[in-house]
């Protein structure tokens, strides 16, 4: 016979748990309030990490631009405090849509590098963000070649029709296409296909530690042959180790990005380099 838990069970779980999950709401609402406070004042940012290429570690093959929000002090929000969270708001948008003016303006300013800048599907269909694209396309129609749009394979797959049409659209203009997290969600497989992404960034919990795990080693192997079947170069995320690395490398991926090549960072890495350049010549 089946047992069944005291009402009062329930009760004292239900007491126990309210106060956690009433906090962790509250501390959700203030960094949601702190984000839209920062998105009116523009205190915001991009920060930048190389993806570099396999075979020429030395070498970025582009930048990918990821936006800081800022609170009154100057310190950084946390992403992980709201990001779930503005994903289905107009708040996502509006941070879409800055980080993606944000974006072209830097390429305008620096037309040597190409620019990676990350986006949710459902920006696509947000006048705001639409107009900031084609404001920047307009002034300068030669970014389109310099510009990648990263979308999250998440995003991707809840609105796939809407996502291939604005992909063929933009690619037509020389705008390139990568999905973000690829093999994360599982269910995007069927969509590549219709798609047409030009990269893929396999994620980064294939990634990490795979020199020392055998399942991700065999799982990030079916990626890159899939990617690779569909004439889509791969970027392997969270890279942290030369010995993670060099596996990569054989395994055939063409571009690494994460720590050991880099942290995302504030101060245009590529005047660095140049930098460098012209003082090793």
């Amino acid at each position: 016979m089946k047992q069944h838990m005291p009402t009062t069970y329930y009760d004292d779980h239900a007491a126990h748990a309210s106060p956690v999950s009433a906090a962790a709401e509250q501390v959700r609402q203030d960094a949601i309030e702190l984000v839209d406070q920062g998105l009116r004042q523009r205190r915001a940012l991009l920060a930048f990490q190389p993806v570099v290429q396999a075979r020429m570690p030395g070498r970025a093959a582009f930048y990918e631009g990821l936006i800081r929000i800022m609170d009154p002090a100057g310190r950084i929000i946390p992403a992980a405090d709201f990001i779930g969270a503005v994903e289905t708001m107009e708040l996502g948008r509006r941070i879409d849509a800055l980080a993606l003016e944000m974006g072209l303006a830097t390429l305008a300013a620096e037309p040597s590098i190409r620019l990676s800048i990350n986006m949710s599907a459902r920006s696509i269909g947000y006048p705001g963000w639409l107009s900031t694209l084609e404001n920047g396309l307009r002034r300068d129609p030669s970014i389109a070649e310099r510009l990648i749009l990263e979308i999250t394979e998440s995003s991707a797959i809840v609105m796939p029709d809407l996502v291939t049409a604005f992909m063929e659209e933009m690619q037509e203009r020389g705008v390139c296409f990568a999905m973000d997290d690829f093999g994360a969600g599982y269910t995007a497989f069927r969509y590549l296909k219709d798609f047409y992404f030009d990269i893929v960034k396999i994620d980064g919990d294939f990634i990490r530690g795979i020199s020392h795990n055998p399942d991700n080693q065999v799982l990030t192997q079916a990626l890159v042959s899939i990617a690779r079947h569909f004439d889509m170069f791969t970027v392997a995320e969270s890279v942290e180790t030369a010995e993670d690395a060099r596996l990569l490398v054989d395994m055939g991926v063409d571009c690494l990005q994460g720590y050991y090549f880099g942290a995302p960072q504030t101060k245009a890495p590529w005047t660095r380099a140049q930098h460098e350049k012209v003082h090793s010549g």
